[in-house]
């Protein structure tokens, strides 16, 4: 399949380029906010680099996609009005050029949290409210991964994953597992029109997403 990963100059977004490329069948086009990215992208696996900003894109970006992988973010130092513009209004700009593009699966990485917005991010996690209420409500066929905390470490190719999961502040996630997670749903059908949870667990990516 041919997957527009949007966010895909993020840290997720980068290693969910190389995943696909590497390990996967499909065909991974990287969207970017600057040209200047493009060729470590490409390096990556990336088959084509399309640059274009989510808050105003005038393009149909999802012409000619079997999938959407949405991994944007505006970032942890941004105020609300950002993440409004990225996490919130350019996901629903997406979804919406996909609907329109008749693209078959379209994938959203959310946060834990997203169902009960509160916190010192509860801006942030309102945003992806929104937009993951926005996506399952779109008649998209979709896919919603609600990872917990993200961190650097080398991927355990292991998870735990449920409809909800009691977040412990010592729990983590490696963001190459998570990108493994967010590749592995366009070929696993038990995880369309979902939404679930993920933190580092003891089984097998896969096996989790098959039995969910």
């Amino acid at each position: 399949m041919k997957v527009l990963v949007a966010g895909a100059n993020g840290h997720t977004g980068r290693l969910l380029i190389e995943h696909l490329a590497n390990h996967s069948d499909h065909h991974p086009y990287a969207l970017v906010r600057d040209e200047d990215q493009a060729k470590e992208l490409r390096k990556l696996g990336a088959a084509e680099v399309i640059v274009a900003d989510l808050e105003d894109f005038q393009i149909e970006l999802t012409k000619g996609m079997d999938a959407v992988i949405f991994a944007a973010g505006s970032g942890s130092k941004t105020g609300p009005d950002k993440t409004i513009a990225v996490d919130q209004e350019g996901a629903k700009k997406l979804v919406d050029a996909a609907f329109r593009s008749g693209v078959k699966h379209f994938v959203m990485l959310s946060a834990m949290g997203a169902d009960e917005p509160q916190g010192p991010i509860e801006h942030y996690l309102a945003a992806k409210q929104i937009a993951d209420d926005y996506l399952k409500n779109s008649g998209l066929t979709y896919t919603i991964v609600r990872p917990g905390l993200l961190s650097h470490d080398a991927p355990t190719g292991k998870i735990e994953l449920a409809t909800k999961i009691e977040l412990l502040e010592d729990r983590a996630i490696p963001r190459a597992d998570v990108a493994h997670v967010l590749a592995a749903t366009l070929d696993i059908e038990n995880t369309h029109n979902k939404v679930f949870e993920i933190l580092s667990g003891d089984k097998k990516i896969e096996q989790a997403l098959d039995i969910f």
